[in-house]
């Protein structure tokens, strides 16, 4: 069934109701509001199952053609695309047409999407944990609930799982519109042969947490992890000021110590109030309401272009005056947008620095191309980090 016969019986199911109503009582009209609603999802439901059956024919395509090719690259099929994602989650929200609002169709979208996925292949997300932290909310975000995600202690765990192959992509913070950069990402890079094949973008809202048990007049502490108390300093001022701040490894950690005391309370976000059982009594208490942290997918393989890409390289320049302007002459000249640029130590070398530089654009595309070729004989070393989608949600 096609999307326009699908509208047009939806149609005439409101018309019919509206006719009805001519001469219904309103609860006769609701009864009948409700049987078509109660159609609609039989459709809806029907639709569904047609496409995880397509899903699934994808997965036998992708595995046949694995095992015919005679390239060993291509014995394992590659499942999740991001580019493909990416493409589909734009049309969804350029094609809709209300009431529901853009950017949540396209949520809906998301996890029929990763159930289907789930279908093909399961898949198994590291990222930096534990349970309830803004990483497992940015996982959850890109990957969908179908995924099963694994929480470990360290950002270099999350890059050895997904290395040795046990997790298939991990996700880890890489930047706060707020508190900066997280250097030990970027370090990640450094020793490792993992690219970036996709982003995401969360905005990160705070809330005030407590448990069922606690008893808020008698709060002598407030657990949460240090950016966090950083990011509500004003608001935990006004409203608690006499109340000590303690700081622990992650906002999840925070959360999971309010079950056993009942004089705590926590700061943390809606993933971890849902994964402990917590009660939001103050909701988005940042003091800046538009802070954002992005996160980075790692991963092995390359993405194709999907029409809105980012291109991230890390570079070791000469230690020479005028090497960083030298190196960023390029981008200018082909027309190429830088969007950030960190600088980090070149270990183990002393006083040496590289630099990670992200650009509008996909490796493919002619002018990232031709930029990156007129960098690389100015500088020591280059390497693409990878070329993937901007982030849709």
């Amino acid at each position: 069934m096609n999307e326009q016969s699908s509208e047009q019986n939806i149609d005439k199911l409101n018309q019919a109701a509206a006719d009805a109503n001519t001469h219904a009582t309103d609860q006769e009209f609701l009864s009948r509001l409700r049987q078509n609603i109660d159609a609609v999802d039989c459709e809806i439901q029907n639709l569904i199952n047609n496409r995880a059956k397509l899903a699934q024919q994808v997965a036998v395509v992708k595995k046949d053609h694995a095992a015919k090719s005679d390239s060993t690259d291509d014995h394992d099929p590659i499942f999740y695309r991001p580019e493909r994602e990416a493409q589909v989650l734009k049309a969804v929200m350029a094609r809709n047409t209300g009431p529901i609002a853009d950017e949540k169709m396209a949520r809906l979208f998301r996890e029929i999407m990763s159930v289907c996925l789930d279908l093909e292949a399961p898949q198994r997300i590291a990222f930096l944990g534990p349970v309830g932290t803004f990483t497992h909310a940015a996982a959850l975000k890109h990957f969908g609930k179908a995924a099963d995600t694994v929480p470990l202690t360290t950002i270099t765990d999350v890059f050895r799982e997904v290395e040795a192959g046990t997790a298939m992509y991990g996700v880890v913070p890489v930047e706060n519109s707020s508190e900066g950069v997280v250097n030990h990402t970027l370090d990640g890079f450094l020793s490792s042969s993992l690219k970036i094949i996709g982003e995401v973008e969360l905005p990160i809202h705070q809330n005030f947490l407590v448990a069922e048990h606690t008893k808020v007049d008698g709060l002598s502490r407030i657990y949460s992890h240090q950016q966090s108390l950083a990011q509500c300093r004003h608001w935990l001022d006004v409203n608690f000021p006499n109340v000590e701040r303690v700081a622990v490894s992650s906002n999840g950690e925070a959360a999971r110590r309010l079950k056993n005391e009942w004089h705590s309370a926590a700061i943390a976000g809606d993933v971890a109030a849902a994964e402990y059982g917590l009660h939001k009594l103050y909701s988005n208490i940042e003091d800046n309401p538009s802070n954002t942290t992005r996160f980075l997918v790692i991963g092995h393989e390359s993405i194709a272009p999907s029409g809105q890409d980012k291109t991230s390289i890390v570079v070791s320049a000469h230690d020479k005056a005028g090497a960083l302007i030298e190196i960023l002459k390029p981008l200018s000249y082909h027309g190429v947008s830088m969007t950030s640029i960190e600088t980090r130590p070149e270990r183990p070398n002393k006083w040496a620095y590289v630099f990670f530089i992200d650009m509008a654009g996909h490796v493919q595309d002619p002018n990232v191309s031709a930029a990156i070729a007129d960098i690389r004989p100015l500088v020591k070393d280059l390497r693409v980090l990878g070329s993937y989608p901007k982030a849709v949600l």
